[in-house]
């Protein structure tokens, strides 16, 4: 939309509204409608003409790119037998062709990937080495700890590896994970292929004892037994060939590529035939036949080989383990690792919180560029959090900060920006972050004192300026909270919608810790900030949202037809009120939403809220 709208030389902040107007999982049959959404006229031949050349174009790609970590080895010289470009780094060069070609052509190709979350674990065992004093490595974590999976089964895995997302959460209730390799199942099982071949629900119920296990014959058995006569892994998917449909072990991994690139090149319909007869001709039932079909096509989707998922479940366990034996370790790793994961530094602060961790804020005096821990006068230990937090802090920045604090403590903040060479700009950013307060009083005192400290002309660069400080009135306690999320993307104060709860109440706009107590079926209202928004292209349309308040996270519905009526509310609203059924099943609760509200004004009023209320 964006390429065409230029094209056609139409006015840039209109295209800019319209493409931010369509979302992904729009089809390109709603271009036109999105148009009248955004005040144009569908009927002008300029519109019809753009939404055409888009539906048009779509699909191609729109420019290259490169493999961040994939590399090619051939025995001889590469150039001499693929096209070798020019990269746009320095000392890079790509390959003209794309992964499948190479594969076709059969050169060697390896694809290095990075995982946030190994960084994280090795950042938190860092930590807790560090506070006892010996080393603890990965395999010092005791193996199937019973708190680890009281926790995983509660679905309080906020932050963790690969288990932290709504899908994910609203599995483990009904999983109940005890041992390792529950976890191997239950990081392939919330995958598309699973999903989309029908895995999930007959899993479930043999799981939980409401349907029996059975095997469509021995041989099967061997193949399923580990997974209660469901398929789950790719390598099962091939076992059931070879087992039930006769093929040999090479055509079965044919038969694993064909899942893996079906989508983009088909290929698998000419399957059909070979696994449907095949298990026919073994005395299979054709239904039976044509569900593993199915399965197998879902798998294209995306399915987990085993060893895969062995792999992550073990990152899973080592981070839930931290979580819970270690939470405010694991918290300052986390903050020191991102960008990475789920949720904002913001989410995972609140629910460290929530689990009792202790977090101090960012101090000059103090603070480094990473998040560590730190003893409190009480004994207990503190998450102090680190320089790296601030919006445009630098790293060198902070390294200067660091070697000039370790010859001596800073005086005042003349002393700070004359000793680590500050300019105003990097003192203005320590000031909206509130870091300077050991040396300057409130926000306001030290942003007026960051100006004073550093002369505009470079003759007076090494002045010394003793005009006194005038008295300014601290923020008010909404100006704080607005002005830490502005600075650091997060508070240590109150939540912003405690200083809401009066005027939600009144009308009826319940806390997170008020609806959890709820039973199921009851009408239910509720409110919060926007954190998440999924609408997974295996839900057929629904849109999961979480909402969240100073008690915690909602779980929200949003049926098909409802975003539809409230696309505006569901997408844009930052603060949503939200009227619905609550539903509970176990310990898995969500707001299945009847209608949505844009409550977003409201965060815009917190500072007459604040002096209203508080």
């Amino acid at each position: 939309m964006r390429e065409t709208g230029k094209a056609l030389g139409i006015d840039p902040q209109i295209v800019d509204k319209v493409a931010k107007s369509h979302q992904w999982f729009d089809h390109s049959q709603d271009l036109l409608r999105r148009f009248a959404e955004s005040g144009l006229d569908p009927e002008n031949p300029l519109i019809d003409l753009w939404a055409k050349l888009a539906a048009q174009i779509l699909n191609f790609p729109r420019h290259l790119s490169q493999h961040s970590g994939g590399f090619v080895i051939s025995r001889g010289k590469l150039t001499r037998l693929v096209p070798v470009e020019n990269a746009a780094m320095a000392d890079r060069s790509a390959i003209q062709w794309d992964k499948d070609d190479l594969e076709a052509l059969g050169l060697l190709k390896i694809d290095v990937l990075a995982l946030g979350m190994l960084s994280a674990i090795r950042r938190t065992l860092d930590i807790i080495s560090e506070q006892r004093g010996e080393r603890f490595e990965m395999q010092d974590i005791p193996a199937e700890d019973e708190a680890t999976y009281d926790m995983i089964s509660l679905a309080d895995t906020v932050g963790v590896f690969q288990i932290e997302s709504r899908a994910q959460m609203s599995m483990l209730p009904r999983m109940k994970p005890r041992e390792f390799y529950d976890l191997v199942i239950e990081v392939a099982i919330v995958r598309p292929g699973p999903i989309q071949g029908g895995a999930v629900h007959p899993y479930l119920r043999r799981r939980q004892g409401f349907e029996p296990v059975t095997y469509p014959s021995d041989a099967l058995k061997t193949a399923l037994g580990r997974t209660l006569g469901v398929p789950i892994f790719q390598e099962q998917v091939m076992q059931v060939a070879i087992l039930a449909a006769g093929f040999t072990p090479g055509e079965a991994d044919q038969l694993r590529r064909a899942m893996a690139a079906w989508k983009r090149k088909g290929g698998l319909e000419k399957y059909y035939d070979r696994i449907v007869l095949g298990m026919q001709d073994r005395g299979y039932e054709k239904d039976f036949a044509e569900a593993i079909f199915e399965q197998i096509k879902g798998f294209g989707e995306y399915g987990f080989p085993e060893s895969h998922a062995a792999s992550f479940a073990l990152l899973v366990y080592a981070s839930s383990w931290l979580k819970c034996h270690e939470p405010a370790a694991f918290l300052a790793a986390m903050l020191n690792s991102q960008p990475m994961g789920f949720y904002s530094p913001s989410q995972l602060l609140q629910d460290a919180t929530r689990h009792g961790v202790q977090v101090v804020p960012v101090d000059v005096t103090i603070s480094g560029w990473d998040s560590v821990l730190e003893k409190q006068t009480n004994s207990e230990m503190a998450v102090r959090l680190g320089l790296s937090l601030l919006k445009g802090m630098k790293d060198g920045t902070a390294e200067r900060i660091e070697a000039a604090r370790a010859v001596k403590q800073f005086s005042s903040v003349s002393d700070l920006a004359r000793r680590a060479q500050l300019d105003r700009r990097d003192l203005q950013v320590l000031a909206a972050a509130n870091a300077l307060s050991s040396l300057a009083g409130n926000r306001r005192e030290a942003l007026w004192q960051s100006v004073a400290a550093v002369p505009d002309r470079d003759i007076l660069a090494e002045a010394r300026i003793d005009d006194e400080t005038p008295v300014l009135g601290a923020p008010s306690e909404a100006e704080t909270i607005v002005a830490d999320y502005n600075s650091t993307g997060l508070t240590l104060g109150r939540h912003p919608l405690s200083l809401l709860r009066p005027a939600l109440l009144e009308q009826r706009l319940m806390p997170a810790s008020t609806l959890m107590t709820y039973r199921n079926g009851r009408l239910a209202r509720g409110c919060g900030l926007v954190t998440v928004r999924q609408r997974p292209g295996t839900a057929k349309g629904v849109m999961f949202v979480t909402i969240e308040d100073e008690t915690g996270n909602v779980n929200v519905i949003i049926w098909p037809s409802l975003l539809e009526r409230q696309r505006r509310e569901a997408l844009g609203a930052a603060l949503l009120g939200v009227y619905g059924t609550w539903q509970c099943e176990g310990e898995v609760r969500h707001l299945v939403a009847h209608r949505l509200v844009d409550m977003s004004h409201l965060l815009g009023g917190l500072n007459t809220v604040s002096r209203n209320f508080c």
